[in-house]
């Protein structure tokens, strides 16, 4: 989670009142077919609240809340720079309401009951101890005038070694790129260094040691931060300066394609999942796929695409921001009023709920990203390339990608491509059944040793 918290409210004038609401509220969200624990700790200064935010099984403890507010016994907490809110009002134990993000609304309840974490068992986290070097590291993206701070793993060598950087997703992600208590990124790190090949991977900008601000950060501006990454480990004499590669997972197997097209020091590339096509119809696709695997009818996506259509091309458009904004609330308005499963929100927590998804749909990373198409970056890469997909991805579906990729590719010229795609493997390249969205969280496995190890194959031939 990258963001900051927010709670709007008016206080009653009340004292006696005012201390009921101060002190612990803990709520469970039913996420990804798992249990997401969410705490509040609020406090009262000066009659009005303040407090923080903690989601223990992300490692986010403390966030400050940057307002707090109470109104008619209804307490609204936003996380702006995240798209993040909850809404509740007060009953009998609490607060009952919803959570909101990224468009999609959850129901919790806040109580003072202190909640249980679930055990959950990630039996490929790396574990000491370690055949190689780790180094916490800092550089300078001196363009953005921000620090960047990660994890350099160095296999113990008597010459330099090639070194790769992996690039996260979207969303704020940590170095080791952590989900639903997965970390993927410090897996992959840790089998590729003990197979020779050192790996930097880094705190996204704003998020964990990393100093900036993503609230208006676009891919562009990531991919700045990964060529000051590859900029810093040539200053390194443990690596080899000609033999550094990027590695990047969905949004991060468009932002590779970006620094690669500029820079032709880049050794190699490869894309996990990476988009092939417009980001747009990417969208599309994706949604309709998830819509089906949630049981959604050929009508309601029929719908649900009609919607997000006209969404997008608003997105897409040049018109200002407060002109897409006020068009798309409209738009949400008609489809949010008009549906019998938010009835039992208010027509305020409907309004409130309008307004925070418009103002991530029209925020400057998703309007980049709406316009992006991959195609003007991969035809002009002509470093080597491997492309990986799982063919049971819901969110980047394989085959349409793969062919994107690969035509673009043949455009630029380039003939040294390898693709693949998995049997039974999903966006995060587990083992799965379904490769719903639900199960990323209940597969113990955090990625796919087959694919761990093609990886590092690959890597390896490309590096001799």
């Amino acid at each position: 989670m990258k963001k900051n918290i927010s709670i709007i409210a008016v206080l009653f004038t009340i004292c006696g009142f005012s201390q009921e609401i101060i002190g612990n509220w803990n709520g469970s969200l039913k996420v990804m077919g798992s249990e997401l624990i969410i705490s509040f700790n609020l406090t009262e200064s000066d009659n009005s609240f303040a407090g923080t935010m903690s989601a223990p099984q992300q490692n986010a403890f403390g966030i400050p809340l940057s307002k707090v507010t109470f109104e008619n016994e209804t307490l609204t907490i936003l996380l702006e720079a995240a798209g993040l809110s909850y809404v509740g009002k007060r009953n009998a134990t609490g607060f009952e309401g919803t959570f909101s993000q990224s468009g999609q609304t959850f129901q919790m309840n806040l109580t003072r009951e202190e909640k249980e974490l679930p055990k959950i068992n990630r039996p490929q986290e790396p574990k000491e101890p370690f055949p190689y070097s780790i180094e916490e590291v800092t550089f300078e993206n001196t363009s953005a005038k921000i620090t960047l701070a990660g994890t350099l793993t160095l296999p113990k060598s008597n010459k330099p070694v090639p070194v790769v950087v992996l690039i996260s997703g979207s969303g704020p992600q940590d170095r080791n790129s952590e989900l639903l208590n997965h970390k993927p990124f410090w897996i992959i790190a840790d089998h590729l260094t003990r197979n020779g090949i050192g790996v930097l991977r880094v705190d996204d900008r704003g998020v964990g040691q990393s100093t900036g601000d993503q609230s208006n950060a676009t891919s562009m501006d990531f991919a700045s931060d990964v060529e000051a990454a590859a900029a810093f480990l040539k200053t390194k004499s443990e690596v080899n300066s000609k033999k550094i590669g990027l590695i990047g997972h969905s949004e991060g197997g468009m932002i590779a394609p970006i620094v690669a097209s500029k820079d032709k020091s880049i050794a190699f590339i490869v894309l996990l999942a990476g988009p092939g096509v417009p980001c747009d119809q990417l969208l599309i696709e994706q949604a309709y796929l998830i819509g089906k695997s949630d049981g959604l009818t050929e009508t309601e996506l029929e719908q649900a695409k009609k919607l997000n259509q006209s969404i997008y091309n608003l997105v897409k458009s040049d018109k200002t921001t407060e002109e897409v904004k006020k068009e798309i609330e409209l738009l949400l308005e008609k489809s949010l009023f008009d549906n019998p499963d938010t009835n039992y929100l208010t027509e305020t927590q409907k309004k409130q709920m309008i307004s925070q998804q418009s103002e991530q749909i029209t925020s400057p990373w998703f309007r980049f990203f709406m316009k992006f198409n991959p195609d003007v970056y991969l035809s002009k890469v002509k470093c080597p390339v491997l492309v990986v997909n799982g063919d049971k991805d819901l969110q980047v579906p394989a085959k349409m990608n793969t062919d994107g990729i690969q035509k673009s590719l043949t455009k630029a010229g380039n003939k040294k491509v390898t693709t693949i795609i998995y049997p039974n493997r999903n966006h995060l390249f587990q083992d799965c059944t379904t490769g719903s969205i639900d199960e990323y969280s209940t597969i113990e496995q955090t990625i796919s040793t087959q694919v761990l190890t093609d990886i590092s194959t690959w890597i390896e031939k490309q590096t001799k």
